[in-house]
Order: C-alpha cells, then sequence, then structure tokens
C-alpha cells in the first residue's frame, strides 16, 4: 500500500488525478443531499420572514459576536431537548442568511429563547448581565440603549435578504423604516402597517421601555424575543404514517 503511494507520488499526472478523484467523492457527499432538500426539509405554511427591527437586531446579534457564543440549534438528544425545548427544524432556519446553528456554547442555546424571559429581564441582562445571571461571563452592552438605531439602510437590507430568497414585498422593502419604528412605538400610527405587512400576531411594543426613542437595544430584544417562534412546526406533533390494512 505504501508502496504504491510513492510510486504515486513520483508522477504528477498520477497524483493530480488521485488527488481529483478523492475530492469529487468527498464534494459528492456533501453536493449530492442538495438535490433532495425538498423532501428532507419540513413544510411551515406559518412560517413569517423577520420584520425590518427583528432583522436589524439580528444584524447587531452578528455585529457583537454574540453567536461565537451562543448556538442556535437544539439536537435531538434528550438532556438537549429537556433543557431547551423541541429539537430544532431545518425550517426554522429558512430565512436565516447567514445560518447561526454553532457549536460553541460558552452560553446556552438560544434557539427557544422569544418570549422565555420579558423585555425588562432582557434589557437588564444586557446592560450588566451579572445582575440576572451572578454567574455570567458574559459581557455588558449598555451603550446599545444609548445607540439610536439606523434605519435609513433598513430597505437595502430587505432587498439584499430577497435576493437570498426570503419573500419580502415591495412594500415592505419601501416601509421599511417606518415599520421599526412602528414596532417599537405600539402608540404610533406607524404600528398598523406593521401588523398590515408582517401580520397581526407581530409583537409590536416598547422593547428597551423607550417608545418615542428606537434604539439598538430594541432592535436586540426584538431579535431575541421572535428566536424560535417564527413558525410552530417544531410544537407540532409528529405525523405518523397510518397503519395498512
Amino acid at each position: 500500500m505504501f508502496g504504491f503511494h510513492y510510486r504515486l507520488e513520483r508522477k504528477t499526472i498520477g497524483l493530480v488525478l488521485g488527488i481529483i478523484g478523492v475530492a469529487s467523492i468527498g464534494g459528492l457527499v456533501e453536493i449530492a443531499p442538495l438535490f433532495t432538500i425538498h423532501q428532507t426539509v419540513e413544510d411551515a405554511p406559518d412560517m413569517r420572514v423577520y420584520t425590518p427591527l427583528e432583522l436589524a437586531g439580528r444584524n447587531i446579534y452578528i455585529r457583537e459576536g454574540c453567536y461565537a457564543c451562543h448556538s442556535q440549534m437544539i439536537r435531538t438528544l434528550r438532556d438537549e431537548v429537556e433543557r431547551y425545548g423541541p429539537y430544532s427544524l431545518a425550517v426554522e432556519s429558512k430565512y436565516d442568511h447567514p445560518m447561526l446553528w454553532g457549536s460553541k456554547r460558552t452560553g446556552p442555546d438560544l434557539a427557544r429563547l422569544g418570549e422565555k424571559y420579558s423585555d425588562e429581564w432582557h434589557v437588564a441582562h444586557m446592560i450588566n448581565p451579572r445582575d440576572v445571571v451572578p454567574e455570567s461571563v458574559m459581557p455588558g452592552y449598555a451603550f446599545l440603549q444609548r445607540t439610536e438605531l439606523r434605519t435609513d439602510d433598513l430597505g437595502k437590507h430587505l432587498r439584499a435578504q430577497r435576493a437570498v430568497g426570503v419573500p419580502y414585498t415591495d412594500d415592505m422593502i419601501a416601509n421599511a423604516a417606518a415599520d421599526a419604528y412602528g414596532q417599537a412605538a405600539p402608540d404610533s400610527p406607524a404600528a398598523e402597517g406593521v401588523a398590515k405587512r408582517y401580520g397581526k400576531a407581530t409583537t409590536v411594543r416598547a422593547f428597551d421601555g423607550k417608545p418615542n426613542n428606537l434604539t439598538e437595544m430594541d432592535a436586540l430584544v426584538a431579535y431575541l424575543q421572535i428566536l424560535g417562534r417564527l413558525t410552530d412546526a417544531a410544537h407540532k406533533p409528529a405525523v405518523t404514517a397510518e397503519k395498512k390494512p
């Protein structure tokens, strides 16, 4: 075996062909499942897209490197399901570009974090994590509450997401900035537009407790509160095949 390998190394063309052959096998193993992806990904008719505010929060989550310490994929292992909730389904990441599954857990998995804690808890946790989780090693992000959220480019973010398959409409893109403000200002006229474009079940409230001031804290908390709630597919009972008579 080793003799054959040594002889192959002396022949450039043979070695190149061997490398191509081995690489092709690895590529085939990774690419072949993509041809059946429509059969393997679950169907979720109730799946909704991120609102502009939630998408902005997701961008902040990525910008601050939160994904480096928190995963967003619950495995099918019993201890993970008992701790975090139903295991993650592929369809739940349908509109995530890029996906944030991860494998590093300095902090807990966040796939089912949505509405587990109050907005006030999240704000306090972001300002000083030790105030609510004494053993936390997470850094504080108090500056988010002092930083005004940029909204003038949100339409471009939605348009970029549409280019990779997220079904944002022209109306959603044109009203992205107004909808971001409206979702965090429930008493404003803009709030009605959010419900109209994203559904009546969309959460509209002052996430950081200050309805007249749209901040990055609003966006991040809005995103955290929707994690695991874009669809109820994972909470529905599994469909079992009927027994043949």
